[in-house]
């Protein structure tokens, strides 16, 4: 069957009308926001990269919901007729997406570098309070809480430090408040009990001046031993002629109370008894008069206001002896040199020879400034 020329026409002008209404309707029809959408993922990255959703957390999470609006609003305009679709929801949630992402990028910027100057003020602060912390009170007799407390602290601050290096400001941020709390409160309760200890420091230092006058006086020797800073001096004819490191008993501070408590006495004794390395165990010692009267009094007179209880013992067998240069406090409430420093000591000494023991030859003020 033969097809007119006619009807050959008509096809083809057909075909013409309807792929110009294609093109027609594909060109007039509502284009997506593809590259507003980009620009908001793209925006959206660099926020992530700068750490936004760390430190401005609500700007970038606002910038995720308005760019998954966004997506779930194009993808539901492309389930309709190409001509029917509308993309402007697509395009508002995009420009929002992007301007949060910005913000939260500019943000997030700002904050980090104001929390990275913050934290490194903080740390350098706290690192020199724990340096005040090793200078007065690595030796000193804290109680356990209180070391267990500056322990805990430094530990924080090493964590915080360790952060801070790598940039993770906010972990730093929580480690370093940690320590700064206990670091600070336990250097303040140590520096309130440090105070009370040295309020006795003009009885410490008549002891002294009395002791260093009869020296003097008497053109013989005498020995000062400071606690604090762990130091035997020895004076002649009122001059320091000697001087070596000296240590105690683990809890020093403070007057000797009772028998076992492991505290050097604090007072003006002498020397009774000599004994030589046959008679000891700690190479050579020196025995002290502890208890002396003002010890006895003092010990009577807690017995009596029930700060100690009445079957508690007062102790003796307070020496200057040897076996020491271990860079620790360890012996029982004694004073402990170094075996060739006892052998100077030793012979020098005699019975009667003065000892005083203080809590320290410098006023608090001057300790603390060192």
């Amino acid at each position: 069957m033969k097809i007119s020329w006619k009807r050959i026409l008509l096809i083809i002008l057909a075909t013409i009308i309807i792929a110009s209404t294609v093109i027609l309707l594909i060109r007039f029809a509502p284009e997506p926001p593809a590259r507003e959408v980009e620009s908001a993922r793209k925006a959206i990255s660099e926020a992530a990269g700068n750490k936004a959703d760390t430190y401005s957390r609500k700007q970038y999470n606002q910038a995720r919901v308005y760019y998954d609006s966004a997506m779930v609003n194009w993808k539901r305009e492309n389930q309709k007729f190409i001509y029917f679709r509308n993309y402007d929801r697509v395009l508002s949630f995009a420009r929002l997406s992007e301007k949060k992402a910005t913000d939260a990028q500019q943000n997030s910027v700002t904050s980090s570098a104001n929390l990275k100057s913050k934290l490194s003020e903080k740390l350098h602060s706290l690192k020199a309070l724990e340096r005040e912390l090793n200078k007065l009170f690595d030796n000193y007799p804290l109680t356990e809480e209180t070391r267990s407390r500056i322990s805990k602290g430094r530990m924080l601050l090493e964590e915080g430090d360790i952060a801070f290096r790598k940039g993770n400001y906010l972990q730093a941020n929580r480690k370093v408040t940690d320590a700064e709390y206990l670091l600070t409160e336990s250097f303040e309760n140590a520096t309130e009990n440090l105070k009370n200890y040295f309020k006795s420091y003009s009885q410490w230092k008549k002891w002294v001046d009395l002791t260093i006058n009869e020296s003097k006086k008497n053109n013989d020797y005498s020995i000062i031993i400071d606690k604090f800073s762990r130091k035997c001096y020895v004076y002649f004819s009122g001059r320091k002629k000697y001087e070596f490191d000296a240590e105690l008993g683990k809890n020093w501070v403070g007057y000797k109370r009772v028998k076992g408590d492991k505290a050097t006495p604090e007072g003006m004794y002498r020397i009774t008894k000599k004994f030589d390395s046959r008679k000891t165990k700690y190479y050579k010692a020196l025995l002290l008069n502890y208890p002396n009267t003002e010890d006895t009094a003092r010990f009577r007179a807690e017995i009596a206001r029930g700060t100690l209880p009445p079957n508690a013992k007062i102790g003796g067998l307070i020496e200057i002896h040897g076996n020491g240069g271990k860079g620790i406090d360890w012996t029982e409430g004694c004073v402990a040199l170094t075996d060739r420093e006892m052998d100077l000591v030793f012979k020098i000494a005699r019975v009667g020879t003065p000892v005083t023991i203080v809590g320290s030859l410098a006023e608090l003020d001057t300790v603390i400034s060192k």
